[in-house]
């Protein structure tokens, strides 16, 4: 079953902010989360049952929930794994 991909408002600001060659890591993680989203690589965060995250390089986080009613991710920030945990 194949999971739709949402950005919310600020993750797809973020998204666009991006230098192009993390923009294409991050667009392939999404890719492969829309196929399966619970996949090797990725991570609960711990204290936040409902959110997951995947670091798509070094330095950049995607995090992001999976609503199973609608099939869908819900990408919530996509930021340098210094700052994507400010504001949780």
């Amino acid at each position: 079953m194949r999971y739709q991909v949402i950005l919310t408002d600020a993750a797809d600001r973020s998204f666009r902010k991006l230098p192009s060659h993390i923009q294409k890591r991050v667009q392939r993680w999404l890719d492969l989360l829309g196929e399966d989203p619970r996949r090797a690589g990725t991570h609960q965060l711990v204290g936040y049952p409902h959110i997951r995250r995947v670091h798509a390089s070094k330095d950049y986080v995607i995090l992001y929930t999976i609503d199973q009613q609608q099939v869908a991710i819900i990408v919530l920030k996509v930021e340098n794994r210094r700052e994507v945990y400010r504001g949780l």
